[in-house]
């Protein structure tokens, strides 16, 4: 369907066009949300993913087809670090895609570019204000706010900058890690997304005093950057499917779900809204829970966790009988500790057994879940409609959605107890001296009542990728704390986990081919 066309049937009047085929939707075009969501999770994963984009578009174009209701997609922007590096791009695959996939997954609208612009922005203003003996009296040993680039880039980790009297180390972090990023994500408007980016705090004064960007005197410059950013991209699928693709943070080191506004708009237009959230439940669902649903002032109607065969083989070492642990303790965290309405669907991949899909199904049952096979990869909408009428049927369903732990009740050092051990089946939490002492800053400025947002490995419940299924009562570190006082939450490090990856060996980038201005294999 023409772009113009679709968006007129959604009921949008004010919006900007990128070419034919994308376009800008004014932040106001937010209505009362009134429609049903969905949130598309996953078993822990394995390097291939589980395919939640994919299932996710096919699922809300199989709702509009097969179903006699409306429905709209709330998806995350593509980061360029996985379209270049191991994971590839972010708009599905076969015939469950977003388009046009290939300016999606490249510079799309240039939302990415303003997040890293504003972030370094102030990173600059940071460095010339201790250069210029700003009266703020910043000290050079307590700056918060990292550098950020949109690219995987691991001699960025750890660089020194300055001249000789000036100089400090540096670490950069991917775009989606960034707190704008964040903050973008989770402001309700542009008024909204002022105060927050106002509230950021950069660094300390050398009295130890938390110094902000308002402080600074720079909240205009910075939020100018992303006046655009702040409304939703629009786009459709292949079957013409509505699809408002905007913000795009990573779940393992950031909270991984698309922007608030984009989610209320979809909510707002349509009577279903399918979303979803990063990596495995254990990380994009959690954080979905515990932060995300709280700003959107709504949970899940529904939530669909996918399982896939090689998933299930890899936690079982082979077996996928004893895979079905790990996609256990994923159904128990969302039906039995969130409350929420589940349904499994098993991801269908090249050479899969239908026997042992059928098995994986019939498990599910048994577990008192409902559950059936999702082929929208091969077949589109046709291939996810089994998917579609459960969801549906279990949308009708009453249910009382909850989050883990209320931050105005629970310090952050109990959240992160209560997520290590409730969620990932964690026995002792063991917090390094430096995250101790961040835990200290955090109660002595009034920080310690913000949600926190555990960075770990998306492969593992565990701190270390290698250790898979469903281990219990192991011991997880925290090795670092950090403020994210614009965003509105605490980031918890676990381990060695990093906030700004690496190529693999053989990246895409070196697989990619270009044919006249268009770049094939994004």
């Amino acid at each position: 369907m023409k772009l113009t066309n679709l968006i007129k049937k959604v009921g949008i009047k004010n919006y900007t066009t990128y070419g034919s085929d994308m376009a800008k939707v004014d932040e106001n075009e937010v209505k009362k949300p009134t429609g049903k969501l969905v949130l598309v999770t996953a078993i822990s994963p394995t390097k291939s993913g589980n395919g939640k984009t994919t299932v996710s578009i096919g699922l809300a174009e199989a709702i509009n087809k097969y179903t006699g209701k409306t429905c709209a997609l709330s998806l995350r922007e593509p980061s360029m670090g996985p379209v270049f590096g191991l994971k590839g791009g972010a708009t599905g695959g076969g015939k469950s895609v977003v388009t046009p996939s290939d300016k999606i997954n490249l510079h799309f609208t240039g939302d990415m570019h303003a997040i890293t612009a504003a972030n370094n922005l102030i990173c600059a203003c940071v460095d010339n204000a201790i250069f210029q003996n700003d009266p703020l009296d910043i000290d050079p040993e307590n700056i918060f706010i990292n550098r950020c680039l949109d690219c995987n880039d691991r001699a960025l980790r750890n660089i020194i900058i300055g001249d000789k009297d000036h100089r400090r180390e540096e670490h950069f972090v991917i775009t989606p890690a960034s707190e704008i990023m964040a903050i973008l994500c989770l402001s309700k408007n542009f008024e909204d997304l002022h105060k927050n980016i106002g509230n950021l705090v950069v660094a300390l004064s050398k009295k130890g005093k938390p110094i902000t960007v308002r402080d600074m005197g720079i909240a205009d410059a910075v939020t100018g950057l992303m006046s655009n950013a702040i409304n939703p991209n629009f786009v459709q699928t292949m079957y013409g499917t509505p699809a408002f693709v905007h913000g795009g943070p990573f779940a393992n080191i950031a909270h991984g779900a698309s922007t608030i506004i984009a989610t209320k708009m979809a909510l707002s237009h349509s009577e279903f809204a399918v979303t979803e959230a990063g990596f495995g439940a254990d990380l994009g669902a959690e954080k979905f829970f515990d932060v995300v649903c709280k700003r959107l002032e709504k949970y899940p109607d529904v939530v669909v966790l996918i399982a896939t065969m090689p998933a299930l083989k890899t936690h079982g070492d082979g077996d996928y009988k004893k895979g079905l642990a790990n996609l256990q303790k994923h159904m128990d965290n969302l039906h039995k500790t969130f409350g929420a309405n589940l349904v499994v669907t098993v991801n269908k991949f090249a050479g899969d057994s239908e026997k042992e899909i059928a098995d994986v199904i019939k498990y599910c049952e048994s577990q008192g879940v409902p559950a059936c096979k999702c082929n929208a990869y091969n077949e589109g909408p046709r291939g996810a409609k089994a998917l579609a009428e459960l969801v549906v049927a279990e949308s009708a369903k009453k249910s009382k959605p909850h989050s883990l732990y209320n931050e105005k009740e629970v310090e952050v050092k109990e959240q992160i107890e209560l997520v290590a051990k409730e969620i990932y089946g964690a026995g002792k939490v063991i917090f390094s001296e430096k995250a101790q002492e961040k835990l200290k800053f955090l109660k002595k400025y009034g920080y310690d009542h913000l949600p926190t947002v555990i960075a770990k490995t998306q492969y593992s419940l565990t701190a270390d990728q290698n250790v898979l299924g469903a281990p219990k009562g192991f011991d997880f570190p925290i090795t670092d704390i950090e403020i994210r006082t614009g965003a509105g939450f605490v980031v918890a490090v676990c381990g060695k986990q990093l906030l700004m990856p690496a190529l693999p060996k053989v990246p895409n980038a070196n697989k990619m081919t270009l044919k006249g201005k268009d770049l094939t294999g994004v």
